[in-house]
């Protein structure tokens, strides 16, 4: 046996056959590349976006702030990077949310359980508008129903 350096991972080890590189065998190397998935998240103010956001970002949630126009952050996962693209859900930020639809994999709607039956109705008529987009309609959709702690919660079945 002798010892040679591996030049595709630039480590020493011990080999029985003289330069063959097993990389499984010498070093990790560098993880492979994460995919990226660009979704947009989506509801009305007060839902949670920003605080789900931040809760999967592991930031503290004492600095959250809501989002006037719209936010993009990165949310790294062992397999995956998801790059979500926050839009305000302020009544006059709402006619925008198209705009920002392009390229988009995927589809966060946040919607607050515990909210007003006028804000809940609001709520299902910009979902639905969602869903009939052309740029999202064929896309995955995880529709959130938020705020389950509170006393006034909808349940799913309700919302």
């Amino acid at each position: 046996k002798k010892n040679i350096t591996c030049s595709f991972c630039f480590c020493f080890v011990c080999f029985a056959l003289p330069w063959q590189c097993f990389r499984a065998l010498c070093c990790k190397g560098p993880p492979p590349p994460r995919p990226e998935y660009d979704l947009v998240c989506i509801g009305l103010s007060g839902s949670g976006k920003t605080s789900l956001l931040s809760q999967l970002c592991s930031e503290s949630p004492e600095n959250i702030v809501s989002t006037t126009g719209f936010s993009i952050k990165a949310v790294p996962f062992q397999n995956a990077i998801l790059n979500v693209k926050e839009l305000g859900g302020a009544d006059n930020i709402r006619k925008y949310w198209s705009r920002y639809y392009q390229g988009s994999q995927g589809v966060i709607f946040v919607l607050d359980s515990a909210s007003s039956e006028d804000d809940l109705e609001t709520a299902r008529n910009e979902l639905h508008s969602a869903l009939q987009h052309p740029q999202l309609c064929t896309l995955p959709f995880l529709i959130l129903a938020n705020h389950q702690d509170k006393p006034a919660a909808r349940s799913v079945q309700e919302v």
